[in-house]
């Protein structure tokens, strides 16, 4: 396993009386989540062999290696599951993992550091950056379009942004 996991869903609590549990999936293709198993918890000590059964409203009805009734799957609500990276697909030059952004340094046009990437949001409109800028107690949340965010730099670990005339002020 790699060092970086990235966040593919979560356990949404039982589904029936058989020790089913429902699956929501946050992968692009949503039904690929099964094919990524095994699966972590969020502190990395759990595995979660995973199969998925079948479509339901809103997510996956699966079946977790060691999960026989209700109440153990119950039990698993509100737990994320985590993917190995090297386990998911790659990606075309132009689309990023959140995972991979997250960290970075965004430095402006003029080579000026503008912050650190701390999180990459999305509340329907679009993905947002949230910057972490130097000398500020709050954080700027840079809207990550190809005009504002013209070039992300994996390998230098860097993004260069053109953001909007006051942002950073």
């Amino acid at each position: 396993m790699s060092d970086t996991r990235i966040i593919v869903g979560a356990i949404a609590g039982a589904f029936g009386v058989q020790g089913e549990v429902r699956i929501k999936s946050f992968c692009a293709d949503p039904e690929a989540i099964g094919t990524y198993s095994p699966l972590t918890s969020e502190d990395g000590k759990t595995t979660y062999i995973l199969g998925i059964t079948r479509a339901i409203k809103n997510g996956f009805a699966a079946r977790i290696d060691g999960v026989e009734t209700k109440e153990q799957a119950d039990a698993l609500k509100g737990e994320t599951l985590y993917a190995d990276r090297d386990a998911l697909p790659s990606l075309p030059d132009d689309e990023f993992y959140h995972a991979d952004l997250i960290g970075l340094t965004v430095l402006d046009t003029g080579g000026n550091t503008l912050g650190t990437v701390r999180n990459v949001l999305n509340h329907g409109a679009g993905d947002l950056l949230e910057v972490q800028a130097p000398g500020l107690s709050t954080t700027v949340l840079l809207p990550f379009t190809l005009v504002n965010v013209p070039t992300v730099d994996l390998t230098a670990g860097r993004i260069i942004a053109d953001p909007p005339e006051g942002l950073f002020e």
